[in-house]
């Protein structure tokens, strides 16, 4: 009988540092990677280039802004590294009709997106129209100062911050 309990205890244990050890790892190399940062002349509209480096998919969860407000409004651009981000304030604008905007529950964030990536492709000459790059355009009926990103990877919520210097 006591054999068994050592070895639940023992079995517990190395799961309890296993799964420690997984989040400790993801929150120190976290999978989002961000690198451009655009925004309107007033302020109140902010685009964050970012993608995926981790080994699978996630998805933002929730955006905020500032002292983490909820923004007025907040998509997701698909791109590619050619054709680049539109910074906006009126996803119903002309110039934003030639760019496909999606809210943010409905956008997988698949891996090898990478902006680093995405960027060595474009300077190598082998970036495509077929390479996937996201933008997270944000409205907000404030001057934007800092960007709060949620999002879940392997079941486990992180979270990424951008500064607005503007």
């Amino acid at each position: 009988m006591n054999k068994k309990i050592l070895i639940t205890v023992v079995t517990l244990m190395v799961f309890v540092v296993l799964v420690g050890g997984t989040v400790m790892f993801l929150k120190n190399n976290p999978p989002l990677e961000t690198n451009s940062l655009a925004y309107t002349e007033s302020g109140h509209a902010v685009t964050v280039g970012f993608g995926n480096k981790g080994w699978g998919d996630f998805q933002l969860t929730k955006v905020a802004v500032n002292n983490f407000e909820e923004p007025l409004e907040g998509k997701i651009q698909l791109s590619n590294p050619l054709k680049g981000f539109v910074v906006t304030d009126d996803f119903e604008s002309d110039e934003a009709q030639a760019y496909d905007f999606t809210d943010l529950d409905e956008v997988t964030i698949k891996t090898g997106t990478s902006p680093t990536g995405l960027l060595e492709k474009v300077n190598n000459g082998t970036a495509s129209e077929d390479d996937e790059a996201y933008g997270l355009t944000i409205k907000h009926d404030e001057k934007i100062h800092t960007v709060h990103i949620e999002y879940s990877y392997f079941g486990i919520t992180l979270f990424e911050q951008v500064e607005v210097s503007s």
